[in-house]
């Protein structure tokens, strides 16, 4: 084992292999509040990579339906109670947040490559903790949709307040969580792989699976904390998101030579996905790119969290947390910063709410914006709290410096002539 510096976790922590990290890594942030479970990014992905056979079950992107829902069932419960075991009471936060090098805190806990490296997993020995799902739990990847958590018995009413100032939480709950790989800088699979076929370009970071190499064990479906490795039966080899990288190096011809999002993140209609490179330091934080839209919402606004970074493979898969779900599930599932993710983002700033506008917006990458400012439009008190609203414009810059993006806070009203009122 090494040791290594995980920034999401705010120390260091053990990996069976030395610290490597890309010049610019691949990472994208979901906006949970706008995700309306259409499956779209779902039915992309699928029909551009996974529609021959023996690919029936593979659904490298996915939208489940939290809290019941999962692909494979339960995954992240099931490893969660496997971390318990291992370690009870103990996976808990704490210390004092410190910008790049531990902006949540301090995670007292034990990853799931500290659990196997001390050799308490109740798996056994193994490079990190995890199960193999049963081929009954990759069945039915929609089970549970739209599935809502149940208010408690004997109360009435579907909101809670405490002094009118916190974001409301509902007592009957769900919400969409949309997953693909994470492109981990620790990734699991990558670890627990005994022939070395699983590889982080250093170009992007983007983690791709050689075929020729691989055997079919599945240790990598056993260690991914998310499960986002599928075996194919028909070619006994294991097949993963590859990050759509032909995109994301500029050969679709539709970007013109320019990276480009990848398919499930230009095919999102509710336009809750943005997606880029961010550029990397050599002790695995990210390097200050303050205009750079993702830096900006992950190090700034601090509004978009990973997924279950207690699990120590630190994902480059980032969420901004949906505001009505009860606080204590938000923060087991995105860690201790999902208070004050949800209340920034439900008073956001002029900045914040103009960064906003670039989700959805272009299939190109935005590497930097602008923000020209405009005259005050709206202005209202938000649960004690001020609230404004000015009409600016932001500019988004491919990594060129082409302008891609151009596009106002308030987006313009259209009243169609009463001649087309009834037409399509």
């Amino acid at each position: 084992m090494s040791s290594v510096y995980n920034w999401q976790l705010g120390r260091e922590m053990e990996y069976p292999y030395e610290a490597a990290y890309p010049d610019r890594q691949f990472a994208f942030v979901f906006n949970l509040n706008r995700c309306i479970g259409c499956q779209s990014c779902t039915m992309a992905c699928k029909s551009t990579w996974t529609f021959n056979k023996g690919q029936e079950a593979m659904w490298w992107n996915n939208v489940e339906t939290k809290p019941y829902g999962g692909y494979p069932h339960h995954w992240d419960v099931k490893l969660l109670n496997l971390l318990d075991q291992a370690n009870p009471g103990g996976q808990t936060w704490n210390g004092t947040p410190q910008a790049l090098k531990g902006p949540y805190g301090q995670f007292q806990g034990k990853t799931i490559f500290e659990v196997a490296e001390k050799n308490i997993s109740p798996e056994g020995a193994q490079r990190a903790l995890g199960y193999l799902p049963a081929d009954a739990e990759w069945a039915s990847p929609n089970r549970f949709e739209d599935n809502p958590s149940a208010s408690e018995k004997g109360h009435k009413g579907q909101m809670a307040f405490s002094g009118g100032e916190l974001v409301p939480q509902h007592k009957t709950w769900f919400f969409y969580l949309a997953r693909l790989c994470n492109h981990c800088s620790y990734p699991a699979c990558l670890a627990a792989c005994p022939r070395n076929a699983i590889y982080k370009r250093p170009e992007d970071g983007i983690v791709l699976l050689d075929q020729e190499r691989c055997r079919g064990y599945r240790k990598c479906m056993e260690a991914c904390p998310y499960k986002k490795t599928h075996y194919r039966g028909t070619t006994r080899v294991t097949e993963k998101c590859i990050g759509c990288f032909p995109r994301v190096e500029g050969r679709d011809p539709q970007g013109g030579g320019l990276p480009m999002q990848t398919r499930c993140m230009a095919a999102c209609v509710g336009h809750i996905r943005l997606h880029g490179l961010v550029q990397m330091n050599q002790d695995g934080t990210w390097k200050e790119d303050r205009q750079h839209p993702l830096y900006y919402l992950v190090h700034v606004a601090k509004v978009a969290l990973p997924l279950y970074p207690q699990f120590g493979t630190e994902p480059n898969g980032y969420y901004i947390p949906p505001r009505w779900v009860p606080r204590p599930y938000l923060k087991q599932m995105f860690g201790p910063g999902a208070e004050a993710a949800v209340e920034k983002y439900a008073h956001p700033d002029r900045e914040l709410l103009a960064v906003l506008q670039l989700f959805g917006k272009d299939a190109r990458m935005c590497f930097r914006y602008e923000i020209k400012p405009g005259p005050k439009v709206f202005e209202t008190v938000i649960r004690g709290k001020p609230f404004e609203i000015y009409d600016d414009t932001i500019v988004g810059y491919a990594r060129d410096g082409t302008k891609i993006i151009e596009t106002k806070v308030e987006e313009p009203l259209h009243v169609r002539d009463r001649r087309y009122a009834n037409s399509i």
